[in-house]
Parts: structure tokens; sequence; C-alpha cells
């Protein structure tokens, strides 16, 4: 039976013992909005306390992308049109972050392409992660002068050999077998088999030998190819020391890592990099809590807006970032993104 949905962006069906999700905006390879946001978590609220759910699915109508991450366009509009509520879809998300990785219920995610971001969001926090072939994710913020947010703390900071450190400050890339790897995914399966598996979980209760019945072997893991040098470097104590390393290094990866390294912002590599170093000791909802005071000080200075307008609004790739170069950032202006905002604290304390 169809639901009745608020908005067609995002689609809730109840198919046998499943609460089926439906992320709905192809052309926008499903990237969030306010509105996506705060219509899955009061599903989600409704669904755990529905009996006649037994898990939750969520999957994905591109053919590309599982989700691309949040409509972080359409926070730069609502900045430049004035709107003053322009923290809302960031309180909202992390809220539904929150959500997802406490729900009582199974939360299973389909991932059968791109998923960036707020994509990892809605997806990672779940239960049951399964991946195929198409599998892509990243966290791609510090391009755009933000930091990997929506509790990417968390789990970025908990891979292990520094790999979480190389994604966040880089937005390095993992496919299927690099994610299996670093504990993003839990299962794989291969792309012509994931219409199968969502039927198989419309009516099986036994979640784990229903994927392992859809189990295919996962591809090749290139980064883990390079993990001893990415633990080499991103090991360091700064994130100017991570450059000197790069720039020692005569490994064309280092050379790559380094080029895109130096195309970021410097205040959002220079973020998350401490944002790491205080993570691997930081609960989920403490994770959660640091995003939204680093993210609340972000939205106050230039280089989030530069940085969208850039590589989203006139695409010309070309940020002026304010400051400009890793050497010309002050460490104590850093510390002060991590102090608690004068509204204070993300509030966290609310039922799934």
């Amino acid at each position: 039976m169809m639901e009745a949905a608020l908005s067609d962006e995002i689609l809730f069906e109840k198919r046998g013992v499943a609460g089926f999700v439906r992320l709905n905006r192809p052309k926008a390879l499903n990237a969030l909005t306010t509105n996506m946001v705060d219509i899955l978590a009061e599903q989600l609220a409704l669904w755990a306390k529905d009996d006649d759910v037994h898990h939750t699915v969520v999957t994905s109508n591109s053919e590309k992308a599982f989700c691309a991450g949040g409509d972080v366009r359409a926070v730069y509009e609502a900045e430049k049109a004035g709107d003053t509520a322009v923290e809302k879809f960031f309180f909202d998300e992390y809220h539904l972050n929150y959500q997802i990785k406490t729900y009582p219920k199974p939360y299973i995610s389909l991932i059968d392409g791109i998923c960036m971001g707020g994509g990892a969001g809605i997806s990672v926090h779940g239960s049951h992660r399964v991946g195929t072939e198409k599998t892509l994710f990243a966290m791609p913020e510090t391009a755009i002068g933000l930091i990997p947010d929506v509790g990417a703390t968390y789990f970025l900071a908990r891979m292990p050999h520094h790999i979480g450190t190389y994604c966040a400050m880089s937005s390095g890339r993992l496919t299927q077998g690099d994610a299996l790897k670093t504990g993003l995914l839990t299962h794989t399966t291969s792309h012509e088999q994931i219409e199968d598996l969502a039927l198989a979980l419309e009516t099986s209760e036994d979640i784990d030998a229903t994927l392992a019945r859809f189990h295919s072997e996962p591809g090749a893991a290139p980064i883990m190819e390079h993990v001893e040098l990415i633990e080499e470097i991103f090991s360091a104590a700064s994130p100017l020391e991570v450059t000197e390393r790069l720039k020692a290094s005569s490994d064309e990866f280092a050379k790559d890592t380094l080029k895109g390294l130096l195309q970021k912002s410097p205040t959002s590599v220079s973020l998350t990099h401490e944002q790491m170093r205080r993570g691997v000791d930081l609960d989920f909802a403490e994770c959660l809590r640091m995003e939204y005071r680093m993210v609340h000080t972000i939205l106050r200075r230039t280089d989030f807006y530069e940085g969208v307008r850039a590589v989203l609004v006139d695409k010309d790739h070309d940020p002026k970032w304010s400051p400009e170069t890793l050497e010309k950032i002050d460490p104590a202006v850093i510390r002060t993104y991590f102090d608690i905002p004068e509204g204070g604290d993300l509030p966290l304390s609310f039922e799934s």
C-alpha cells in the first residue's frame, strides 16, 4: 500500500514486513532538501512504533546515485536571499542522522551508485549497508569550504590506518572493495541482483540470511593498495606536515593527492584535520555536536559560500579562499570553530 507522501521527492511504501523509502530526485542525484530530511524523520518515527514494520529499506530512483549529498546550493541561495534560518537544514539533518544511528529496528540501505556527504548520513549510520560494483563513497566537503559532517566524524576517525583522515581532508573516493574494508559497507551484492534483493526483503525478517543469499564478492580495493603511504602521511600532527610529507614523496598517488588537497579550502582542510584528531575520542552524539559547532561558525564566514559558488553555481572552479593558503592559517582561529555557539549546543534528546 502506498502511503500518502508529503513530497514526491521521497516516497514511502509498506510492502510485506518492510517500510520502503525511495529517494526520488534523480535529476539532482537525490540531493537532500530540508523537506526530504523532515519527512523522512517523521516517517521513520511512525514506522519505529508500527508493529507491522519489521525493518526499513532505503533505495533510490536514480540510475547514477543513491544520494549525492545535501542540497547545499539551496543553503547558498537562502543565504543570498537574506534567509536568517540557513542553519535549520543542518540542525534537522543532524537530528535525522542521530535518529538513524539510534533506530530501534533494522535499517538497510541499498547503495547502488554515488553516495556522498548527506547520502552517507542517511545510510552509514544504519544497521546494514549493502554496496554494489556501482557504489562510490566520498565526503567532498573541503572542496566547497565545508567540513565532513552528518556524523562522518564518527566513522571517518575510526577507519584503520588514517584512511578516514585521508578521505576527509582530500575528498578521497572509496569504491565497493575499499568501502567494505573500511567499514562503510556491511555487505556486498551486484547491481543486477539489487532489485531481487529488495523484493526478498519485503517478506524476510532474517535480514542477515537474506543478505548472505544475495552476496557477491566485492571488487578491488585500490585505496587499500596505498594504505602504508596513507598512514605514513596522514598520521602527521598538522595539516602543513601532511602537505610536506606529500611533497617529499615520489609516489604518483601522493602527487595526485597533493594536487587535489591544495585546491581545497585551507580553512576546511585545517578544520578537518583537527576534527579527525578529536573525533577518535568522541561518541556519536558528541561528534554531531562538534560538527554543529563548526558549521555554525562556517556559515558566518565566506569560504562555504565561495566554494558553493565556484563548484555548483558559476562552476568556474576558481574559488577565492580566505586565507588562500595553509601557511596563512592561524591555529588559534581554527580552535574557535570548536567553541559552543551562543545559542547553545545541538540538542539530541528526543524519541526516534
